[in-house]
């Protein structure tokens, strides 16, 4: 395609540490993560209206004035419906499994586990919840259970990850959940830093997944307490895909 100076994105992949954030914010598909980096797939994807800038912890993202294809929306919808069906790699290793949204987070791997892991036997576990709801979406700001409360928030997929997740996270604790790259993270934003405003934590206990894209978890409620000037002590724990601290 012809070249015309125009607004594009440069991606610095010195500060990129390919956390994925600004993945899913680019909605023609023109970033993707690719060696551990994010990377502009194609010029004519991108319109060069910088949605991806302030999704990027990193400040990796800037826009720039120079010669490039032109925006073209046409290759976009064809680039989308083939991300859509699963029919784009998104990685250089040999017959990757396609990513959703591009996310090194989303890569389909298989988690060995040893014979003793098992047969531990799960009579003797109890549920130590002691709140509902328990999605941040549904948990009213005013809920009796939140004044002064030590709280556990959890990305989703962790509690499926960590077998001792009762036990040692949200026993004596108040138990939220969300997930930082599936849900509307402005409106968690928001409704984070209404709930610190009214209730005065005592402490929040952030638990996410090793995956880059669950950090922002984490970066919400450090954005929400740096926003109402919360003194809450905060915490964060990170678990691994096999279950490990």
């Amino acid at each position: 395609m012809p070249k015309a100076k125009r607004s594009i994105i440069k991606i610095d992949e010195e500060k990129c540490d390919g956390c994925g954030l600004c993945v899913p914010s680019c909605k023609e598909g023109a970033i993707q993560i690719i060696n551990g980096k994010a990377k502009l797939v194609s010029e004519t994807y991108c319109d060069g209206l910088g949605a991806c800038l302030g999704e990027c912890p990193l400040g990796a993202i800037t826009i720039e004035e120079r010669e490039a294809e032109e925006f073209d929306e046409e290759a976009v919808e064809k680039h989308l419906a083939l991300d859509r069906h699963g029919l784009r790699p998104r990685d250089d290793t040999p017959n990757p499994a396609p990513l959703a949204c591009g996310c090194p987070g989303s890569m389909a791997k298989t988690i060995n586990k040893s014979a003793d892991s098992q047969t531990t036997p799960m009579s003797d576990q109890k549920s130590e919840l002691a709140n509902w709801p328990i999605q941040l979406k549904l948990v009213p700001p005013n809920a009796p259970y939140l004044k002064g409360a030590d709280i556990t928030l959890m990305a989703d997929c962790s509690a499926f990850a960590y077998a001792n997740i009762h036990r040692d996270f949200i026993r004596n604790r108040v138990a939220i959940i969300a997930c930082p790259k599936l849900d509307d993270t402005e409106f968690y934003l928001n409704k984070l830093k209404q709930m610190m405003e009214i209730n005065n934590f005592r402490s929040i206990e952030v638990v996410m997944m090793e995956v880059p894209c669950c950090q922002g978890l984490g970066q919400l409620v450090e954005a929400a307490a740096s926003e109402v000037k919360s003194k809450t002590h905060t915490n964060k724990t990170i678990i691994g895909l096999d279950g490990s601290l």
